[in-house]
């Protein structure tokens, strides 16, 4: 997949910014009407995406080449994904994109291994350590991490298993992960 989304999480950041100040709005009217304005744009562009990847379905082998294609380039699959429309189930997303990154893993001696993704958290097991490297597992999850953040950035967590890797000690005595955060050491 292109990794350029064509600036759609600069885009959503400031749709989320001016999201967050019509929430303010002091009369509630003004609010209300700017939530029903939000809500039909998004269902009036659902609606247009979704009988376009109709049309494309409907006109064959070009069609579904053409489908693929938007499916591979970063802003239109993120609009996708924003929709609910990506042709991709998520665990084939998640898959290829690990695929994708096992040349480079095992160049530095590494692997990775697909546990499962239930309820959209992936658990990964990470393995290898290029040949001692001490920044070898940092490397490792960066390249996994930057790959699924392309292909899969509507997951919800991402839990990955380094056995091969020394574990810091906890810093403080009990905490919990942020929604979302990489969990290193997670077993499944």
């Amino acid at each position: 997949m292109s990794t350029d989304d064509g600036g759609f999480g600069r885009r959503m950041a400031r749709v989320e910014t001016l999201i967050a100040e019509a929430e303010r709005f002091a009369d509630p009217a003004a609010r209300a009407v700017t939530q029903d304005l939000i809500a039909a744009l998004l269902e009036l562009h659902a609606a247009g995406l979704s009988r376009a990847l109709d049309v494309l379905k409907e006109a064959g082998p070009p069609g579904r080449a053409a489908i693929d294609a938007y499916t591979n380039d970063g802003l239109v699959a993120s609009l996708l994904l924003l929709h609910g429309l990506h042709p991709v189930d998520f665990e084939t997303r998640v898959r290829r994109a690990l695929e994708s990154v096992r040349p480079a893993l095992a160049s530095h001696g590494g692997g990775v291994e697909l546990l499962g993704t239930d309820d959209g958290v992936i658990r990964l097991r990470l393995q290898g350590n290029c040949n001692g490297c001490p920044s070898s597992g940092a490397t490792l999850r960066g390249l996994v991490e930057t790959a699924l953040d392309d292909a899969a950035p509507d997951r919800a967590g991402l839990e990955v298993d380094a056995p091969d890797q020394p574990q810091a000690a906890p810093s403080r005595l009990f905490s919990l992960p942020m929604v979302g955060e990489v969990v290193v050491g997670a077993s499944g």
